[in-house]
């Protein structure tokens, strides 16, 4: 009997496996099941995997469950020995053929490394407009954040987490 769940993880990630190899990552390939120490699912290039979500789990996904998959994508970020990684997830109405058009989802903290490419200042990155105000406030924009806003939240998609630098 065919495994439902499985086969349409195997549609999603060869999907973004196709999207990548035709945008510049020509390595891009599946990585193997290693069970509790899973390495993500997709193999970028030397140092960035990445964890793919599809089929009406994806695209109907709630917040508390981009969190949780952005959590597992760093644990298996930590078990590849990856210094990059992300999720994808595919979205309604945009199927397989066009998964460059699926979303990406970074932990803002993981972005300043790749800030230094070329065209940096070109690209979108989509967050929810309560992390964007955090953000702005925890710049020193509108009013100061509080000790319990600082420390950011792990419960929500791009918590974002403000430190101070000496």
């Amino acid at each position: 009997m065919a495994n439902r769940p499985k086969d349409i993880g195997t549609r999603a990630e060869t999907a973004v496996v196709r999207a990548a190899r035709t945008r510049g990552f020509p390595g891009a390939d599946r990585l193997t099941l290693t069970g509790a120490h899973d390495r993500g699912d997709i193999g970028l290039a030397p140092g960035v995997i990445v964890e793919v979500k599809g089929g009406a789990a994806a695209k109907d996904a709630s917040d508390g469950m981009i969190a949780s998959w952005l959590a597992e994508t760093e644990r298996e970020r930590l078990h590849a020995g990856a210094a990059v990684a992300f999720l994808v997830t595919q979205r309604a109405g945009v199927g397989p053929a066009n998964a460059n058009r699926w979303w990406a989802w970074w932990r803002l903290g993981s972005l300043p490394d790749l800030a230094v490419a070329p065209l940096h200042d070109q690209l979108v990155i989509r967050m929810q407009l309560a992390d964007a105000l955090q953000l702005l406030r925890g710049a020193g924009y509108g009013d100061p954040l509080d000790a319990g806003e600082a420390s950011g939240s792990p419960n929500v998609p791009g918590g974002v987490r403000v430190q101070e630098v000496a």
